[in-house]
């Protein structure tokens, strides 16, 4: 097997392309020939040290992986050799092959191609999960989503509508814009890169003026910095702002303005709640393969290049140039 490993902190351009042994399937394991790899903004954390799980080195970044299963470890049921099946690895996808727990498994029809089952797990499932699970979106409500051209905003873009939202799709320009326009959003907000004191106060009152009421009920922070605090400041009584991730930084925030909103701040960390509640990932699993099969939601793929080129797929993502998701495929 052949992986993009990362053998000291750093960023994309550390990683070397490395033949390594071929591995086994251990007891309750299933080995997995990789035909493609999500690349996820915490890929481009991990390697750096900078996440909240720190595998040890050397390691493959990449949490998840779409394959073919080529074999089957000691006490493994409900699988067969051949099998097409997608799976959240943490960390290891961006190689030939992985061994996953069969429970993390998950099969996928032949309908799905490999490139967008790679693309669907993560994204979808965090969206899925924060909208669902932690939000308790209602049709009628008003969805606001930071960082909306993303992966994980994306799939909010999708989901939110799917569940009868009124979504907004805040971005960074025209051109991402566009994107969640085409792919559902009602409304658009483009803010500044830079926030200052008067761009903040603009952007509430933008929100405000878009979400046709009181503020947004619910809010899908993938953002940070310093547009939290003026998303929050337009939310609306009982709102329920999502905490979903940082790349513009950790928020400082008033504590005064959950108070005064009667919301509540609510953290997504789908990766941990994957292992806490693993029969209501499954049913949230099942839920997305049906919204899939149906045509309400399709992983938005805006490049793909072979595993070699895996530098290059965290750069693109590191920039916030990706529109939706960057896959990564083996030959």
């Amino acid at each position: 097997m052949k992986s993009m490993i990362s053998t000291a902190p750093g960023g994309p351009e550390t990683l070397t392309w490395t033949e390594q042994p071929d591995l086994v399937a251990g007891k309750g394991e299933l080995l997995v020939a990789i035909k493609a790899a999500g690349v996820n903004f915490p890929d481009t954390l991990i390697i750096r040290d900078l996440y909240q799980m720190k595998p040890p080195r050397p390691f493959a970044p990449g949490g998840e992986i779409s394959g073919e299963v080529v074999a089957i470890g000691e006490g493994v049921t409900g699988f067969d050799l051949g099998d097409r099946v997608l799976a959240l690895t943490g960390h290891g996808g961006f190689a030939t092959q992985i061994c996953v727990a069969a429970a993390q498994a998950v099969k996928f029809p032949d309908a799905m191609p490999y490139e967008e089952a790679a693309a669907f797990v993560f994204t979808y499932g965090t969206s899925y999960h924060a909208l669902k699970d932690r939000a308790d979106l209602k049709p009628g409500e008003t969805l606001l989503i930071l960082g909306a051209a993303g992966g994980v905003g994306a799939a909010a873009i999708e989901l939110g509508k799917s569940m009868g939202a009124q979504v907004i799709a805040a971005v960074s320009s025209k051109e991402k814009a566009a994107f969640c326009k085409a792919i559902g959003a009602d409304e658009t907000l483009i803010y500044p890169r830079e926030m200052t004191k008067d761009a903040q106060k603009q952007f509430s009152k933008d929100i405000k003026s878009l979400s046709g009421k009181d503020g947004v009920d619910v809010t899908y922070d993938a953002v940070g910095g310093d547009y939290a605090e003026p998303a929050l400041r337009a939310m609306a009584w009982e709102g329920r702002y999502l905490v979903v991730g940082f790349p513009a930084g950790i928020p400082e925030i008033p504590l005064n303005l959950p108070l005064l909103k009667g919301c509540d701040i609510r953290g997504v960390f789908w990766g941990a709640s994957v292992f806490r509640d693993p029969k209501g990932h499954a049913q949230n699993m099942a839920e997305l393969q049906a919204l899939y099969a149906a045509g309400k939601i399709k992983p938005q793929i805006c490049a793909t290049f072979p595993m070699t080129e895996a530098a290059t797929a965290l750069e693109m993502m590191q920039d916030r140039r990706v529109l939706g998701k960057v896959v990564l495929t083996n030959a």
